[in-house]
């Protein structure tokens, strides 16, 4: 399964640079994405992979919180992911 990153998780004055909201492909219901919690989601940087791993759902539209391994690049917003 395939997903995007959407953004960072973030309030009005802080961003979380490990936790990244991402939208799932074929999935948009809060309660779809909420079967996706604990699955393993992998990043390809180019050089290696960032692993995650799904934490919670994110909205009511199907979007998840990924929480990555610390180290992910700004340039990953709007990459794909793949979600096992």
């Amino acid at each position: 399964m395939q997903g995007t990153i959407n953004s960072y998780k973030r309030s009005i004055k802080r961003t979380s640079q490990r936790h990244m909201i991402v939208i799932v492909d074929g999935i948009s219901t809060r309660e779809k994405a909420a079967e996706l919690v604990g699955k393993k989601v992998t990043y390809n940087t180019g050089q290696k992979d960032m692993t995650g791993k799904v934490a919670s759902p994110h909205g009511n539209k199907g979007a998840v919180r990924v929480i990555f391994e610390t180290g992910m690049p700004g340039q990953s917003v709007g990459g794909k992911v793949q979600i096992e």
